[in-house]
């Protein structure tokens, strides 16, 4: 099958969604349908704007409470919770069993690099944290902190032994997240505790019926995709990933493409639907799984991203917390945002577009931001100097707040 550019573009934004008609008040069922669709959602601790695993909520549902995000995560029944599926994300519950290939290896990894090194790791450690957390219920690593010395061979990290070993215990599935304090500390709880009976009790899958899975989960969010694209979604080796594409194939659950510019074989999923058109006008997190893979961006919307938290500030290009703009089925702009919470202002340091960008582009991306604003609790937009686009994105702010802006 044959795939044209713009008709890829259409396959992978229904594919994740952005072809619904939204919801009027989103509900727990509103986070459950979408996501079915996204499969994961990155958490991450980086606050500049919204958590991460907010926004893509957001860009799908539009305004939202996100108590519903803790409904859905710490309240009986759960339907989702989090685990090591992307990078740390929140997943569909009835995940679980299909993770228990990857804590299985993470155990064995452990062991074997616990022998090589030769650190004494005690499993005794091991056997008492549980008993504790058993005991007094959920718990983070600073309340049960055994007064080892910090770590501090590494300027990201200053884990207790405590931590250590509880993230241990988390990735091998012998604990598992119940929630997280104000603070974003992850609160530990046995798994009986956290996930739903039919869960636990569901039945392992053998490692290669886990990737068939998982990559049939990746080629429904994605749509279209290759195979790095596919393993990228769950962080699994390019060569199991394409056993179960083969595999998929055979069954008529994937399809053979050729999209129009990729150098690459493509496989589409077959029930991936081309929407006629699509009308979307949202702005996307960093870490949206239309954009984390940034080949796949650059290939799909000719869209060059790099995120710049960690370029030193006379290095970047664009600057801190960059969000690209989907207008339609393109991106058409990025732009960069603050949330100054004391202030109550939505800050954009700078704003630019894309080549050959909509003349309605500024009047659309003021909208989004004001509506952005809005749901995060800010009572104003301020756009900066920088960028080609911030002028025009300023008189558009104007005009549509009704006020006059700094």
């Amino acid at each position: 099958m044959r795939l044209g550019a713009a008709r890829a573009r259409r396959v992978a934004l229904g594919a994740q969604g952005f072809a619904e008609t939204p919801h009027a008040t989103p509900t727990l069922r509103t986070v459950e349908r979408t996501l079915r669709r996204t499969g994961v959602l990155q958490v991450d601790s980086v606050n500049v704007l919204a958590r991460a695993h907010y926004m893509p909520l957001w860009s799908r549902m539009g305004p939202y409470d996100t108590d519903l995000v803790r409904r859905a995560s710490e309240v009986r029944p759960r339907r989702m919770v989090e685990y090591w599926a992307h990078v740390q994300a929140f997943m569909p519950v009835d995940l679980w069993p299909v993770m228990r290939h990857r804590m299985a290896q993470q155990r064995a990894r452990h062991e074997e690099r616990s022998r090589e090194r030769g650190d004494g790791w005690d499993p005794r450690v091991e056997a008492d944290l549980l008993a504790e957390v058993a005991d007094r219920g959920p718990l983070t690593a600073r309340d049960v902190d055994d007064g080892h010395p910090r770590r501090t061979d590494h300027w990201g990290w200053n884990w207790s032994r405590s931590r250590q070993v509880m993230d241990l215990l988390y990735r091998t599935g012998e604990l598992a997240i119940a929630g997280r304090t104000r603070q974003f500390e992850v609160l530990y709880d046995l798994p009986e505790r956290v996930l739903p009976p039919a869960v636990l009790a569901a039945p392992t899958p053998d490692p290669a019926a886990a990737a068939r899975e998982l990559v049939r989960r990746a080629a429904a969010s994605h749509g279209v995709a290759t195979v790095p694209d596919l393993a990228d979604y769950y962080r699994m080796s390019t060569a199991a990933t394409a056993r179960a594409v083969e595999e998929l194939v055979e069954a008529g659950e994937l399809v053979a493409a050729a999209v129009e510019g990729w150098d690459q074989p493509a496989w589409l999923h077959a029930g991936a639907r081309a929407p006629r058109e699509v009308r979307a006008r949202r702005l996307l997190s960093p870490f949206d799984p239309v954009v984390w893979r940034r080949e796949r961006a650059e290939r799909l919307f000719a869209f060059r991203y790099r995120i710049e938290i960690y370029v030193p500030a006379a290095r970047r290009v664009h600057g801190y917390y960059v969000l690209p703009f989907l207008l339609d089925d393109r991106l058409a702009a990025r732009v960069d945002l603050k949330a100054d919470r004391p202030t109550g202002r939505l800050l954009v340091h700078g704003a630019w577009a894309e080549p050959g960008a909509a003349t309605h582009l500024p009047a659309e991306l003021a909208a989004e931001l004001l509506e952005l604003a809005a749901w995060l609790g800010l009572e104003t937009v301020v756009v900066g100097d920088a960028g080609d686009l911030a002028g025009a994105l300023s008189a558009a702010v104007g005009a549509r707040s009704g006020r006059r802006l700094e």
